[in-house]
């Protein structure tokens, strides 16, 4: 009886499109925040609202920060003798106008690439981003106001916080500028790929809720009981 000799069967080798854009899991097949998500360290997609669900975290944390210093300032103003109101510069409102102008000018971005005008939605991101630089810009005029009127950090309880607060709105925002210029780099893909588009969204709701914050922010700081 003859015998029967078995060969083990031929593997294909893996292809670049088996891991890129093959199955959809890739970099190049879904973008970030693709139909699927983004491949996870493990291999496995990550789903669309997960990132949004960190967002929704990050945003929580600051919020609890910005309480934490709310809660500061209005116990230390209530015990306090020392305690002098320090009078805003002037430059704060029109700060305030610009940084509502940069949320209107991101919506109308994101607005226009919903709508498939990819042209429409990269001018206006540029927009946000000059606008967002120019508050940054505006805030430290603001500051160099009032070094020049002799407040300092130190100066008193009241100045103490307008320093703080203020400064830790602006880092949390240069947070916000640097997902911007992301965006920037990004623009010409975002468009061509309607997956893509998730982070405009996230970015969006970043932005405005520092918008939002800067608003209570200065109203917490114009109170003067």
């Amino acid at each position: 009886m003859a015998s029967t000799v078995l060969t083990p069967p031929k593997h294909r080798a893996p292809s670049k499109s088996d891991s890129i854009g093959g199955n959809g899991h890739g970099w190049d097949g879904d973008g970030f925040g693709g139909g699927r998500g983004e491949p996870s360290p493990a291999g496995r997609p990550i789903p669309l609202h997960a990132y949004r669900m960190g967002m929704y975290m990050a945003l929580a944390a600051i919020l609890m920060v910005f309480a934490a210093f709310t809660s500061a300032l209005v116990v230390r103003r209530g015990i306090s003798n020392d305690w002098v109101p320090t009078a805003l510069p002037g430059l704060l409102y029109l700060n305030t106008v610009i940084l509502l102008a940069s949320s209107a000018t991101l919506e109308l971005s994101r607005r226009a690439l919903t709508a498939g005008r990819g042209e429409a939605f990269a001018q206006w991101l540029y927009a946000t981003l000059v606008l967002g630089l120019a508050f940054i810009g505006g805030q430290l005029l603001a500051w160099r106001e009032l070094v020049a009127r002799g407040v300092y950090l130190s100066t008193n309880p009241s100045s103490s916080f307008f320093y703080l607060l203020t400064s830790a709105h602006g880092i949390h925002l240069l947070g916000g500028i640097g997902g911007l210029i992301y965006l920037v780099l990004r623009a010409r893909r975002i468009v061509s790929a309607a997956k893509q588009r998730t982070i405009v969204e996230i970015a969006a709701l970043y932005w405005h809720f520092m918008d939002g914050l800067w608003i209570y922010l200065l109203l917490l700081l114009t109170v003067r009981s």
